[in-house]
């Protein structure tokens, strides 16, 4: 493993391609929520015509199922980053986080700024913004597996009948409770230079965990435009109503 090669060495592959399109005008790359995979944004290859669409693959579940789930969202972030480099053809990407994918789109367009380059436009669903995070090991280390499940519960996203049986839990309990705790020991930084690209934040109107104020104060993260959107639904309002329509509108850096 080189020196600056990450926690998983240069032979991890961080994304997948949902439909294979090189010739779309834009590249999509989505970053799930805690406990998600690339299966939760299948259908969004096929909707969003004008993109060829990639997901984030974290470690420890789908096809990287054998390997260890991260424990570090900013480090994870930044090996994130090292493999997603802007295209050479100047094509421009969109980052699409939701939740827990929030705020690793964040920590990878910072990433990307620190090297002189920054997404098409960043799209921020269902999360707080970064300097409102204030999570620390302490809490991380406190977060049990009962309290994950009383979360997931709250959430919605997860079939109630999946929560119950044993060898479900079995199966995707050890990536999903790594993920809350990573999540749980994630500080946002509190004066970090605005990112250059637009900005757009969204939020389903019932969501338990996150508050309009939390969402909207995202506006502190650009220097260039900043949209806030509310949804019908909760924390997972997109499963049901994808914005594919504000994706689709983000040409020429507007949201």
């Amino acid at each position: 493993m080189r020196p600056d090669a990450g926690e998983w060495g240069d032979s991890m592959v961080w994304t997948t391609v949902v439909e294979a399109r090189p010739f779309a005008a834009r590249r999509l790359v989505c970053f799930p929520h805690a406990g998600g995979s690339p299966y939760f944004f299948r259908s969004w290859g096929k909707a969003l015509k004008d993109f060829e669409v990639h997901v984030v693959c974290y470690p420890g579940r789908a096809d990287r199922i054998a390997e260890p789930p991260a424990t570090d969202l900013v480090r994870m972030a930044g090996d994130i980053a090292r493999e997603l480099r802007p295209l050479p053809d100047g094509r421009p990407t969109v980052f699409f986080g939701h939740s827990m994918g929030a705020s690793v789109a964040y920590e990878v367009a910072r990433r990307w700024a620190a090297e002189g380059a920054a997404p098409e436009h960043l799209f921020v669903s269902a999360a707080r913004a970064p300097h409102l995070a204030d999570g620390s090991p302490e809490r991380a280390a406190a977060l049990d597996d009962t309290e994950v499940l009383r979360t997931l519960r709250r959430l919605g996203g997860t079939e109630a009948e999946l929560l119950e049986n044993p060898v479900f839990l079995e199966l995707v309990m050890p990536y999903v409770g790594a993920d809350f705790r990573m999540v749980a020991g994630y500080a946002g930084p509190a004066d970090a230079a605005p990112l250059a690209c637009p900005v757009t934040a969204l939020l389903g109107v019932d969501d338990p965990r996150v508050t309009p104020d939390q969402a909207a104060a995202w506006r502190r993260t650009t220097r260039s435009d900043f949209a806030f959107h509310t949804r019908p639904g909760g924390h997972f309002y997109l499963t049901e109503q994808p914005p594919f329509e504000l994706l689709e509108g983000t040409a020429g850096g507007r949201g």
